[in-house]
């Protein structure tokens, strides 16, 4: 199970016990929001891309959505999502608790800007209906991530 692979991942840094588990659904941004108790902005949410040949997951806020123009500029691609078998496959957690922790090797990671007006957010923890609380800087440690990045866009006042 998905969430197992994350609570191992996430056993590293003594957190396996910070992950909390919903009776319902907390896949998409609002039903994580309602489950946790916070804005929606606050869910770290995680989507799944190919880049040429590596698959690569970046976490946005909640109330951030892709911004293709930077994406572009900072992979040299346009965005390709993968689809929901590809994800499971790839990755190695299907889509509604995709998350950073436990994935398969040769996956990139990266965190977008979106994050940094927060002191903590909310991603999935490797199913449908769990998450866990980080502090950016536990966020960054814990999911091995390459870096920040400016991709998403809607979140900007005026934008």
């Amino acid at each position: 199970m998905s969430i197992e692979r994350a609570r191992a991942h996430l056993a590293q840094f003594g957190a396996e016990g910070r992950i909390r588990e919903f009776e319902e659904s907390s896949a998409t941004v609002e039903l994580a929001a309602a489950a946790v108790g916070t804005e929606p902005a606050r869910i770290a949410k995680t989507l799944s891309f190919m880049v040429g040949d590596t698959p690569t997951l970046i976490l946005f806020a909640g109330d951030a959505r892709v911004n293709n123009q930077a994406f572009k500029a900072a992979f040299h691609t346009k965005p390709k999502m993968l689809s929901r078998d590809r994800a499971a496959e790839l990755v190695g957690h299907e889509v509604g608790g995709v998350c950073p922790f436990g994935v398969e090797p040769g996956v990139d990671v990266f965190l977008d800007e979106s994050l940094r007006r927060f002191e903590s957010v909310w991603p999935a923890a490797g199913s449908s209906n769990s998450a866990i609380e980080l502090t950016l800087d536990e966020l960054e440690r814990f999911s091995g991530a390459r870096g920040w990045v400016d991709v998403a866009k809607g979140w900007r006042e005026g934008e």
